[in-house]
């Protein structure tokens, strides 16, 4: 019984060794990737055609923002549960329209950024994968 174990607790610290490492290179991968000046530069244009989008969009959206804004202030779990699911912390975006937005309404997710720009996207952020 005590060999059964002590092969079980190696066989666990393998995997674990094993999934440190692919983390690691995947790491290293995505930061060279990232670091390209040509997806740095494709970055930048995504950014500001997000942010033009979500200016040009919030005159129209804005009641939905302030709708999300006062759930906040009242802790109003009903209303901020049928908010749309597209939040993406890692980016600071938050979409303040109401779930289901992309096929009842037709819009990109719309709301604000970590700074409270209004910003614009379509489909997932990367920390959504």
């Amino acid at each position: 019984m005590a060999a059964r174990e002590e092969e079980q607790r190696v066989q666990a610290a393998v995997q674990r060794h094993v999934r440190t490492n692919a983390f690691a290179e995947a790491d290293k991968v995505i930061s060279f990737v990232l670091s390209d000046p040509q997806v740095q530069q494709a970055r930048a244009q995504i950014g500001a055609a997000e942010t033009e989008l979500g200016m040009e969009l919030c005159a129209r959206l804005q009641p939905f923002k302030d709708c999300y804004e006062q759930a906040v202030r009242d802790g109003d779990a009903d209303r901020l549960t049928g908010i749309c699911p597209g939040k993406h912390g890692h980016w600071g975006r938050i979409c303040v329209l109401d779930d289901g937005h992309e096929t009842s309404m037709e819009e990109p997710h719309w709301g604000h950024n970590s700074e409270g720009q209004p910003i614009a996207w379509v489909s997932s952020a990367p920390d959504d994968w």
